[in-house]
């Protein structure tokens, strides 16, 4: 529970209505404490953190004007919302963050009716708001509409295609662009602040329409108002482009000055149809460590002490390689040897580790901003020149380009490789972040190759493979480190379409898509299990499939993927060839994996050893009745053969 000791007024604050009956002058109290409760929850749980901080002023500031829940406040992201929780009920629960049942880190609606939006990808907020905007009109709903989106998420391309239908459509809603990238230089203090609460007042609003309808009747008078308006205002304030989107532009404020932020937003929630209020923060604000540093305090992965700040170790211990660590390093060998080779990312540089690449090639490494759909026919339009581009992708936001990998890379047939990070379930950023679904949409794309690493060593060969391979290729490997194989830092390319077989066993076989593969080994010792790692999902290794099915009575596929992805391509291969046989498809189930450790998360989902023998065994026990001197499951349970030297 909160110390109402150390927090006299935020221990107070249960919801927003309680903030709402406090007075105007308590608020930069309210912030200082809601910006120390922050840094000492994180400290202690991780999660994101920068971003949060930046926007402490305006979470009071929304929750204290606008009437939340009935009016609506949509997070982009959601990377910022922490301090909207902590007001919104959840403040005393804060310390179970990214946690197995605990609170989810971001915006979530199921989790509280003042979530009005379920977010985690970039871009979405305006596009929500607006439709709730219209939904309101339509339905003759009184509410207010906020949407807060950064100048990060202001970079996807669906946010402009939002902006430029709310303009048009006349919906009746307030975009908060919370640029955090830019300085407060001399240009946002009291002059800019007060321009722009002149900017959002009622007087200047009503002068503007007025003169718009006196001009309406001399059409060349007008037209030259309106451009002399646009070109002297343009010298003032960068609004042009969102007037052009038919958005009321006001700003740039401080963002963190809540004397130039409460009388704007009392303004601007007065004026009807759609505004746009231009902020400017830091992240980070109010903890130095995050403010010099606010991409290593963007999201905290292990608690710390806010005293100290984030420590590196100065001799740290050798520890197993991340596959996205391998990835970064195959990436810069694979560079030296071929100077074709161009990267690119939208914008997950630190996450795909991609740092020392850039530094490296920086005239072949390209971060696109939050623009995923353009990273994938950016590549395509290299790679038609000659090139040999590398798209490092999560497996959640190639989700978003998918209309680009069919049509800009396979359709053509074009060497373009897909370096598909964070496959499968992704920890505590949860079912928005989770790679549930690529094997089974690109699995049906011609042209494409498919490899699915069992390891970090293989996930090093098949990143080489792919390179290789004149046309498009896919390597999905998953968050965090593996099992600790050794690395090669040689290369060899491998056959592409064959399957390997590790274990060699009686009656049922595993056959293994990905990483997943050292639980399978464990469960296929108690059952006396053949093991496969399959490699490759497309092209499938038909000939090992069908003589698996003619030596064993049960065929067991194993993916990190939805049920059905890999597995579906093995049920295809049998049935092509008129072959009846026992096929059991393990992976993640027909619904969404919730927040947690990776371990609690394979455990729910029945991906871990245990889950995987038991699912097994039930199915023994429905489908081949027990037989005489075997266990009651009809199954051998000593390990009667020997391993592959595969293992």
């Amino acid at each position: 529970m909160t110390s109402a000791a150390e927090y006299p007024i935020l221990s107070g604050i249960d919801s927003p209505a309680d903030l709402r009956r406090m007075p105007e002058s308590a608020l930069p109290e309210v912030v200082r404490e809601l910006r120390r409760y922050l840094v000492e929850s994180v400290s202690q749980s991780g999660g994101h953190f920068a971003a949060g901080l930046g926007a402490v002023e305006l979470t009071v500031a929304l929750h204290y004007l606008y009437d939340t829940p009935h009016d609506r406040i949509v997070w982009d992201v959601g990377h910022q919302s922490y301090p909207h929780k902590i007001l919104t009920g959840r403040r005393d629960q804060m310390h179970t963050v990214r946690k197995w049942g605990g609170v989810s880190p971001f915006p979530k609606r199921g989790e509280s009716p003042y979530d009005t939006f379920g977010v985690g990808h970039a871009g979405t907020s305006i596009g929500a708001a607006a439709g709730m905007a219209i939904a309101a009109r339509r339905t003759g709903s009184d509410r207010k509409v906020v949407a807060v989106i950064g100048d990060g998420g202001l970079t996807c391309g669906m946010a402009f295609e939002a902006l430029n239908h709310a303009g048009g459509a006349g919906a009746d809603m307030l975009v908060v662009f919370n640029d955090n990238e830019m300085s407060i230089s001399p240009n946002v203090g009291a002059l800019t602040n007060r321009f722009a609460q002149l900017l959002s007042s009622p007087l200047y609003a009503a002068v503007k329409e007025g003169g718009r309808k006196v001009l309406s009747r001399v059409p060349p008078v007008q037209e030259l108002a309106r451009r002399a308006e646009e070109h002297v205002k343009g010298l003032i304030v960068p609004g042009a482009l969102f007037e052009e989107f038919g958005f009321n532009y006001v700003g740039p404020i401080d963002g963190h000055d809540l004397n130039a932020l409460i009388p704007t937003l009392k303004n601007l929630k007065r004026l009807g149809g759609p505004q746009l209020l231009h902020i400017a923060t830091r992240k980070g604000k109010g903890y130095a460590p995050a403010e010099s540093d606010p991409v290593k305090y963007h999201g905290i992965g292990s608690p710390f002490d806010p005293a100290v700040g984030i420590v590196s170790a100065a001799a740290p211990t050798p520890t197993k390689p991340t596959y996205s660590q391998v990835f970064g390093d195959w990436l810069c060998d694979m560079a030296e040897r071929d100077e074709r080779l161009v990267a690119i990312t939208p914008a997950m540089r630190e996450g795909s580790k991609m740092e020392r690449f850039e530094q490296l090639f920086p005239e072949r490494y390209f971060d696109v901003a939050i623009a995923e759909q353009h990273s994938v026919t950016l590549a395509a339009g290299l790679a038609c020149e000659g090139l040999k581009p590398v798209v490092a992708i999560y497996s959640t936001f190639l989700q978003r380009a998918y209309d680009q990998v069919v049509h800009d890379v396979v359709l053509q047939d074009l060497p373009v490789m897909l370096a598909i990070d964070r496959a499968g379930v992704v920890g505590g950023d949860g079912p928005t972040h989770a790679g549930a679904y690529d094997v089974t949409y690109l699995r049906c794309l011609p042209n494409i190759v498919i490899m699915t690493p069992a390891d970090e060593n293989e996930s090093r060969q098949m990143l080489y493979t792919g390179f290789l391979h004149d046309g498009p290729s896919a390597v999905r490997y998953p968050r965090g480190a593996g099992t600790g194989v050794p690395v090669e830092t040689g290369m060899q390319a491998l056959p592409i379409g064959k399957a390997e077989e590790r274990r060699r066993g009686s009656r049922i076989a595993f056959l293994s898509f990905g990483p997943l593969l050292h639980h399978v080994m464990e469960a296929a010792q108690g059952l006396d299990a053949t093991v496969f790692n399959m490699r490759f999902v497309k092209p499938l290794d038909e000939e090992a499939v069908l003589a698996i099915a003619r030596d064993h009575e049960l065929l067991v596929t194993v993916e990190e993927n939805a049920v059905g992805g890999a597995g579906g391509a093995v049920g295809e291969c049998l049935a092509s060839h008129g072959v009846v046989a026992r096929l059991l498809h393990i992976g993640l189930p027909d619904r969404f994996i919730q927040h947690g450790g990776r371990g609690d998360m394979l455990a729910d989902a029945g991906l871990d050893a245990a889950g995987i023998t038991r699912s097994v065994d039930e199915y023994l026990a429905r489908h081949l009745p027990a037989r005489t001197g075997q266990h009651p499951a009809g199954r051998i349970r000593s390990v009667g053969r020997t391993a592959s030297s595969g293992d």
